[in-house]
Formats: structure tokens, C-alpha cells, sequence
């Protein structure tokens, strides 16, 4: 069933392209299920969204507020999208004046928030007045609707592979869509199990935002994400977007990963020119080597690939930092918005023997028949 995308508009104010802004970052680079038609972000006013992010001119602008946005666009969009992700999670009141605004302008408002603006008695009055929808993305299912870790991840008979990190926001979601996208442009059935508000923005269809969860449900919750996406889509391979790091002290998220998710393999996702944790200046950045034995040690799995951030690098940087990689890690190393994914679709093939006849298989039928004389 072919997906009607809705327009919308993204509001990231100051933080566009920034780490708090990997939300609207996110949403303009993908998205199944929303037309990108703006971003809000006085900052950046003028700018194209896309070339801001190092990528090629996508006619997507930046605004410096809303009255400009839709003073300048065609018509209203459909949405308005929080598309910030900061780590106190609450609005300003200047934000909330802008949501009020949208509203009144009957836009629906979609929330990553963990404040939840469909239990905020004004927003929801305001709604209602304008029969406009309120979707909170974080919002979590019902208790009666979690699930506990029941062990069934076992019959999974297909790869499993984790993206995981060395920290937040260093590139872990756009690796593993931009994966995905690659397996499934080779005719390998890729799913995708969303764990964070911004994947299921863009259109996952499996998994849940589990810093949204109790913590008791985290492990069950991305067992079950994983088992319906095997047993629904019958795919040949199903990808598991990372959270944080494993060695990241403020947060237990990848931990959740790992046990629910009982990956057959780890892609390393890494930023070489990061020096502190993301919004901790004072935490120091962990070495590749102490988070592949950290990974390791508390799994049953291994790393299988190094994919990297090319955060405040130059284009000379990356390459040597790929070099050096490869050499003292003995792991495929790449950059996959600058050089693509084949080096990680070349790694499973050779752990995944099942891949690789299927990619070869695929080639195959799509080449030209010889005719006959």
C-alpha cells in the first residue's frame, strides 16, 4: 500500500545541524511519511536545508519563523513538527506561543518530546477548536500493551545486526537507514526496528521510542519490535537502530539493545572528531578499542564494521581516519553519507552466506540475456 506523504514543517530553532537538531537533521535527509517542505531556524534563514547538512541542494529553505514559512510557502502544511531533542525535553514558552500558533493555522503537531502535549489541557482545548491531531511520538503503549522478555527472539533464523554507538547522536540512525535502503535497492529484504522518536517520525514500522519506557519493558519491548518483523515481513535480514553507547553512564538504552535484540553482529558507529560525550563537557570521549571489549564482553556477539561521523572533519581527515582504523581493527571502516555502503553490504555477504547468493542471484536476473546466433 503506497504511503500518502503529508507536508510539514520543522521547527529547530538554533539547533539546526547541530546535535539537539538530529530530529529535523533526520527528517530531512528520510522520511516515509511526511514531504519536508520547510525549516524553521533564524539562525540558518535563507540557507537550503540539505546543503546545510553537507549534502547537494534539496530546495527544502530555512526560515526564520513561522509567519515567514508560510508567508512563503505555497500553502499551509499539513504538520508541524517539533524537531528538536534536547536533553531537559520542555518547551519555552516562546515554543509553546509557536505550537498555539500552528494550531490556530490547522496544522496538526507532531511531538518527540517526552513532555506529551495530548495530556496538556491548553494544547488540547486548542486542538479540538481547530480539529487539528496532537501525535506524541515518545507517548508509550498502554501497560496492558508492553511486553516482557520472553526468550522467543531464539526462532529468529535470520541476521540481526545492531547499530550501536560510541556515543549519542553521532550517526547511528542515518547508518543503519541508509543501510537499509541499500540492502533493499539489492533485493535483499531489509527491515528496519525503530528505538528512537525520530526513525518512527520517518516511517518505521516496527519498534518504539524505549527511553520512553519503564524499564522493565525495555528488553521485552525490542524482542517483541523484532520478532513482528520477522514474522510479518518474512525479510532476510532485520537491522536494529542503536541508542547512546553502552559505556555512556548517563543512559541504559544500548544495554536494552543488545539483550533484546540478540544481535548477530554490531556496527560501530564512531565521530574521530568528537572530544566529550554529547551535551556532557566534561566526559571524555571513549576509544573504539574500549567500546568493541565492552560490547563484547557483556554479548554474545562481536563488531563486525566500523561505520564513522564525519563531524568537524575534513574530507582528508576521514579518509585517514579510515585508513587507520581498518589497519589497527582489522574492520571494515566507511563513512556511508560520504562513500556509500559497500563495504558494509560486503561484510555481511561474507559472514551472511545466505546474503551474498541472493545479492549474486539478484545481479544475475537484471543482466541483459545474450542473444543467441
Amino acid at each position: 500500500m503506497k504511503i500518502i506523504k503529508k507536508t510539514a514543517l520543522v521547527y529547530c530553532e538554533n539547533q539546526f545541524g547541530l546535535v539537539d537538531g538530529k530530529t529535523a537533521a533526520g527528517l530531512v535527509r528520510h522520511s516515509e511519511l511526511y514531504t519536508i517542505v520547510g525549516v524553521i531556524d533564524s539562525s540558518l534563514a535563507g540557507k537550503d536545508a540539505e546543503e546545510e547538512l553537507g549534502g547537494e541542494k534539496s530546495g527544502i529553505p530555512i526560515f526564520s519563523n513561522l509567519e515567514e514559512a508560510l508567508s512563503k510557502l505555497a500553502e499551509i502544511p499539513n504538520c508541524y513538527i517539533y524537531g528538536k531533542a534536547p536533553l531537559d525535553a520542555c518547551l519555552s514558552p516562546e515554543e509553546r506561543f509557536l505550537i498555539l500558533q500552528a494550531m490556530e493555522k490547522g496544522m496538526d503537531i507532531i511531538n518527540g518530546l517526552h513532555q506529551f502535549f495530548s495530556e496538556d489541557r491548553e494544547f488540547v482545548d486548542k486542538a479540538a477548536q481547530h480539529n487539528i491531531q496532537i501525535k506524541d511520538i515518545r507517548k508509550p503503549p498502554q501497560l496492558s500493551d508492553l511486553h516482557v522478555f520472553t526468550g522467543k527472539i531464539s526462532e529468529v533464523n535470520i541476521p540481526v545486526i545492531a547499530v550501536l554507538g560510541t556515543d549519542c547522536a553521532c550517526g547511528k540512525m542515518t547508518t543503519a537507514i541508509e543501510l537499509n535502503k541499500s540492502l533493499n535497492n539489492l533485493g535483499i529484504k531489509s527491515v528496519l526496528v525503530a528505538t528512537g522518536q525520530t526513525s518512527l517520525m520517518q516511517g518505521a514500522m516496527y519498534g518504539v521510542s524505549i527511553d520512553a519506557l519503564i524499564s522493565q519493558f525495555v528488553i521485552g519491548e525490542i524482542e517483541n519490535s523484532v520478532i513482528q518483523a520477522f514474522e510479518h515481513e518474512n525479510p532476510d535480514i532485520i537491522l536494529v537502530e542503536g541508542q547512546s553507547a553502552v559505556s555512556h553512564p548517563a543512559f541504559m538504552s544500548s544495554l536494552g539493545i543488545l539483550k533484546g535484540s540478540m544481535p548477530d553482529g554490531i556496527i560501530l558507529q564512531h565521530p574521530p572528531g568528537r572530544k566529550f560525550r554529547c551535551d556532557f563537557p566534561h566526559l571524555i570521549m571513549p576509544t573504539i578499542e574500549s567500546e568493541i571489549q565492552l560490547i563484547e564482553a557483556i554479548s554474545q556477539t562481536s563488531v563486525m564494521a566500523i561505520a564513522l561521523s564525519h563531524e568537524d572533519l575534513e574530507n582528508a581527515e576521514v579518509l585517514n581516519f579510515i585508513e587507520e582504523y581498518e589497519k589497527q581493527f582489522q574492520l571494515p571502516t566507511t563513512d556511508v553519507l560520504q562513500y556509500g555502503c559497500q563495504k558494509l553490504v560486503q561484510t555481511l555477504s561474507q559472514h551472511f552466506p545466505k546474503l551474498k547468493q541472493k545479492i549474486m542471484r539478484n545481479k544475475l536476473e537484471k543482466m541483459p540475456a545474450l542473444s543467441m546466433r
